[in-house]
């Protein structure tokens, strides 16, 4: 944790960490702060400009900008944290599971994460909606599943070059269990990749919720989120040109913090930059050593 509050120091962690603040402002009580109802139609102000009544205008049903975008940003950000989280807990324990449960385990994780890794974002998570119905949840859980080999790779390669240290051999051999080194020696080794793996994961997340969403999956209207913003005031670009920039520039601030956050851990000088950068490295050996075994 030590390494989480030194990577806080530099001037663009704390920027990041203000915007990410508001973020998780909005994402927690943002229909409670939304000014006007962002579900309220009004036909007679229909794709007004900015105003002292509606700040960024109204869209094409006459439906305050700024309220959709403010209760937006809690469907925009669960979708991310959820796919995330899912991510996590379906690639982080096979990860270590792999390193310490035996061969047969350990191949038979790397297929399926082989497997995986090779599948399209946007065309598996639409089979998944279309065969278990178009909802937040499934749209959510698809993408879970196909961010899982990230951590499984990153976790994997991170627990293979711990494996290897004395200290972890000399409790081993000194008949401590595998939960215990663990718990001791190496979660709290990998917790600073995980946590730079997880800002970047959460960015890229949200790009795809927003993609997603954008093309009508997961949120159904009329219910607001910053994809389905940007949808439809593409339609009418003619009459408010700027109208996309709004949930576009919300997406960009969003995903630029979380990839700043991202490198102010990797780089705050405690070890994380080394550990990421190994475990990389250790996967790319990792694969090239299978794929000779595998063929030769």
């Amino acid at each position: 944790m030590r390494a989480l509050r030194r990577a806080a120091r530099p001037r663009s962690a704390r920027i990041a960490l203000a915007v990410l603040t508001v973020i998780v402002v909005l994402a927690v009580a943002g229909g409670a702060l939304a000014p006007h109802d962002p579900l309220a139609q009004n036909p007679t102000d229909m794709l007004s400009g900015p105003s002292a009544a509606h700040l960024l205008g109204t869209d094409y049903l006459g439906r305050d900008v700024l309220s959709r975008l403010v209760a937006g940003t809690g469907l925009s950000v669960a979708g991310a944290l959820e796919a995330v989280a899912a991510a996590m807990l379906l690639g982080v324990l096979p990860g270590l599971a792999s390193v310490w449960l035996g061969r047969t385990v350990e191949w038979s994780l790397q297929r399926v994460a082989d497997t995986l890794m090779i599948m399209p974002f946007t065309v598996f998570a639409i089979a998944v909606v279309a065969a278990l119905g178009n909802g937040m949840h499934q749209a959510m859980l698809a993408l879970g599943v196909l961010y899982a080999p990230l951590y499984f790779r990153i976790t994997r390669a991170a627990a293979l070059g711990l494996k290897q240290a004395q200290y972890v051999e000399a409790a081993e051999l000194m008949g401590a269990s595998r939960w215990w080194i663990l718990r001791t020696h190496v979660w709290g080794k990998i917790l600073p990749t995980v946590a730079v793996t997880t800002a970047q994961a959460v960015g890229q997340a949200l790009l795809v919720v927003s993609s997603l969403t954008f093309l009508g999956l997961g949120v159904q209207p009329p219910a607001p989120t910053w994809g389905g913003m940007l949808a439809s005031d593409l339609g009418y670009l003619a009459q408010q040109p700027w109208a996309p920039l709004i949930p576009g520039l919300a997406i960009m601030l969003t995903v630029g913090a979380l990839n700043l956050l991202a490198d102010a851990i990797r780089d705050s000088g405690t070890g994380t930059t080394t550990l990421h950068d190994k475990a990389t490295a250790s996967t790319a050996r990792t694969e090239e050593a299978e794929h000779r075994v595998t063929t030769g």
